[in-house]
């Protein structure tokens, strides 16, 4: 009860604070307000016809796992301004248009992904995969064409941009929020237990900007995951790194059109009412006619249902363990994955991983269902998205094989504990007092308003190192390696995916389709099914809370420029368990 009270008061100090803050910068937010103001509607057709295009939104995150819901959304769906695709719909959806006489090309349209690197390698690899079947890929920029959406673009025959539109390239960056100093105002200190140099997810809450340790690490993996998106650009525009990163340096996007023409940044201009004209050409489709765009949804939907004996389980592990409603909840999950385990009909497993890690606990129990996953014989592989690192490489490291992406985010191999004292929010901020009644030294402890005592900590700490020698020893048996080897590419640091597979992380590149074929293999099955998990049921009243949701974080992003996640972030401070495995949060951009 005192801990859900102090959340709220937490929470209602924050978000005074960020509220004070929007207000003085809402003018230089109303000022860049244009740069995304002119996505068009666009006129899906009903069903998959002859001389069709597959129609590709950018305006995604491109969620993880296919919901039931998703014909669902499509019915209200007046028009494609906000895409619902998942990431799962839009490769199946291209895999099937490849080989699917209907399907003429795909069109890319470049409304600004908010979609993980990962996320878009995958994608990207798809249009590349769609292209050797010699079909066509256009893509388009009405405004600005981000740089997340250029990455996927680069890969498409053309690239066409309005004539008064922008492309922006600049690098990467990410910017951390530090709290410690707002905690300090309002009375509440975070102490904190560790193990591992670079295990840095404390740090926003007991320092004011990021350690050498931690800025080293970051910008190693950064500087990785550049080099593979520049690389790849390059590859496919014929344009040298070098001159990629000057150009990155020079901001690109304030450039004129002709310089990108120039440059080959982009192959043509174009209005939008003019790249329908020029779709309908390429797809055959007469002038007079309404070109045939199609959802991944429409197209996905043409791909045989496989009826079958034998099954495959896919696992989604997505977002934090135990954290939030949207993230993993590791006793329901732990359920399912027993219920795999002795289902005979499952033949072999994959798990699909794209979290931060989050409690130290739930963790070990999905680790440890999955163990029995491995005794029943079945293979089980791991298929890495955006991100897999802590808690989420704890749940993966038992896998007989672990894919990923070279741009993943993965490792953080670490263990703290972060545990608020409030002490002095609530005796000088807020005027109450406890008197503390114990039958043992040690009665109250953990208590979030008494520090603790020196013996508490050394205490703690203790408990932390053993939790750190189970999280090293369960890593260096899943991998195959020595524990004092394994240590040395622990210590919380995170790793990029091109790192992770050099120093024996990860095994292999490769998607969750990859991840399948690899355990099909294993497993020695003809014909199958998959069957996903978590389920989701489809319903009503669900689509309309996912839709409310969806909109009031869309508001509340435009309108505070995104600093409402603060506001969230402070708000899980004191409802965590206090021992985790998680990395920092970071916002790649």
């Amino acid at each position: 009860m005192i801990k859900k009270f102090f959340t709220g008061v937490l929470s209602s100090f924050v978000g005074a604070w960020i509220a004070l803050f929007v207000f003085s910068v809402s003018s230089v937010i109303m000022s860049f307000a244009f740069i995304g103001a002119f996505a068009e509607s666009t006129s899906l057709s009903s069903g998959v016809q002859d001389k069709s295009v597959l129609y590709l939104n950018m305006a995604s995150s491109f969620a993880e796992q296919s919901n039931p819901d998703d014909a669902l959304r499509a019915m209200f769906r007046g028009n494609s301004d906000v895409s619902t695709s998942s990431l799962a719909t839009v490769l199946k959806a291209l895999r099937v248009a490849k080989d699917n006489d209907k399907i003429e090309g795909v069109f890319v349209e470049c409304n600004g992904s908010t979609a993980g690197v990962a996320t878009l390698s995958e994608i990207r690899r798809a249009l590349q995969e769609f292209k050797e079947s010699g079909k066509w890929v256009v893509a388009y920029g009405n405004s600005a064409i981000a740089q997340s959406d250029y990455y996927v673009a680069s890969v498409a025959d053309s690239i066409m941009l309005n004539p008064v539109g922008a492309v922006d390239i600049h690098g990467l960056s990410t910017s951390i929020p530090f709290f410690k100093r707002l905690l300090d105002k309002i009375g509440v200190e975070m102490q904190v237990v560790r193990v591992g140099t670079f295990k840095s997810a404390v740090e926003p809450y007991v320092e004011t900007e990021a350690s050498v340790a931690n800025r080293t690490a970051t910008e190693a993996y950064m500087t990785s995951i550049w080099g593979d998106l520049a690389k790849s650009i390059s590859e496919s525009r014929g344009i040298s790194v070098d001159k990629l990163n000057g150009m990155a340096d020079s901001l690109l996007m304030t450039q004129p059109v002709g310089y990108l023409l120039e440059n080959n940044i982009i192959d043509g201009l174009c209005y939008r009412f003019d790249m329908m004209e020029r779709l309908k050409d390429k797809s055959g489709v007469s002038a007079s006619d309404d070109l045939r765009l199609v959802s991944p949804e429409d197209v996905a939907a043409l791909a045989a249902s496989t009826v079958a004996i034998d099954k495959v389980a896919v696992v989604y592990a997505v977002g934090e363990i135990d954290g939030s409603d949207d993230g993993v909840n590791s006793s329901e999950l732990v359920k399912d994955i027993i219920k795999i385990a002795k289902d005979d009909a499952v033949k072999a497993v994959v798990l699909r991983v794209n979290s931060p890690g989050g409690s130290a606990y739930g963790s070990e129990q999905i680790w440890a269902a999955f163990e029995e996953v491995k005794k029943a014989g079945k293979p089980f592989a791991v298929s890495m998205g955006d991100l897999a690192a802590s808690g989420g490489y704890y749940i993966s490291c038992g896998a007989d094989k672990i894919f990923a992406e070279p741009v993943t985010i993965t490792g953080s191999i670490g263990i703290f504990g972060l545990i608020p004292c409030v002490k002095e929010l609530v005796n000088d901020k807020l005027g109450v007092n406890f008197s503390v009644i114990n039958t043992n030294k040690n009665g109250n402890f953990i208590s979030i308003t008494e520090p603790m005592t020196v013996e508490q900590r050394v205490a703690m700490q203790k408990m932390i190192n053993q939790g750190y020698e189970l999280f090293t020893t369960r890593c260096a048996e899943g991998r195959g390696m020595e524990l004092d080897a394994l240590k040395k590419i622990a210590e919380g640091r995170v790793w990029d995916g091109i790192t992770a597979k050099e120093i024996g992380l990860v095994d292999e590149f490769g998607n969750l389709s990859d991840a399948i074929d690899y355990v099909v293999e294993q497993a020695k099955i003809g014909e199958y099914s998959i069957n996903e998990y978590p389920q989701k049921e489809s319903s009503f009243m669900r689509y309309l809370k996912i839709s409310m949701k969806a909109e009031v974080n869309e508001i509340l992003g435009t309108e505070t420029n995104g600093l409402s996640k603060y506001k969230t972030m402070a708000e899980d401070i004191l409802s965590r368990d206090y021992v985790q495995c998680i990395m920092e949060p970071v916002e790649i951009r």
